[in-house]
C-alpha cells in the first residue's frame, strides 16, 4: 500500500517542471533511469547530472549541478544518504527551488539546511510514484 503524498511533495510536483537528476544512470534497469524516463514522458524537463556520461535519454548530461543550464527547479537525488548533504548544498548554491531525496536517501541535517535556504524538501520518497499517485 502506498503512503499518502505529503503537501510538500505535492507542491514540488505541481509547481516545478525542470528536474536535475543527480546520479542518473544510462542503464534502463536502474531506478534513476526509470524515474527520469517517466518524468520526461510526463512532461518534465530532465537535466541529467553524472560526470561519467555524455548524454542520457537523448539529453546532454552535465558533470555537476554548477555546470548545468539554469534554471534548475528541482534536484532529484539518487545518491547514498552519506553523499546527499553535499548534493543539497550544491542545489542551494545553484538556486534550486526544491530538493527531492529518493527512496532510502535520508539526511535530516541537509533537509534543515535546504528549508532554511527556502527550498521545499521531499525525503525518502519516489518522485515517480508520488506523481503517479497524484495523477490517478
Amino acid at each position: 500500500m502506498s503512503r499518502p503524498v505529503p503537501d510538500e511533495a505535492r507542491e514540488i510536483l505541481e509547481k516545478f517542471r525542470r528536474v536535475a537528476v543527480v546520479g542518473i544512470s544510462e542503464k534502463p534497469e536502474r531506478p534513476s533511469n526509470g524515474v527520469a524516463r517517466y518524468l520526461k514522458a510526463a512532461g518534465y524537463t530532465i537535466i541529467p547530472i553524472n560526470p561519467g556520461l555524455g548524454s542520457v535519454l537523448g539529453v546532454p548530461c552535465y558533470p555537476r549541478l554548477a555546470a548545468a543550464p539554469a534554471p534548475i527547479e528541482v534536484v532529484d537525488v539518487f545518491r547514498r544518504s552519506s553523499e546527499a548533504g553535499a548534493v543539497v548544498d550544491e542545489a542551494i548554491a545553484a538556486g534550486a527551488k526544491a530538493v527531492w531525496l529518493q527512496d532510502g536517501v535520508i539526511d535530516e541535517l541537509a533537509a534543515v539546511r535546504a528549508r532554511r535556504a527556502g527550498l521545499l524538501v521531499a525525503m525518502d520518497r519516489c518522485m515517480m510514484r508520488d506523481h503517479a499517485a497524484l495523477s490517478r
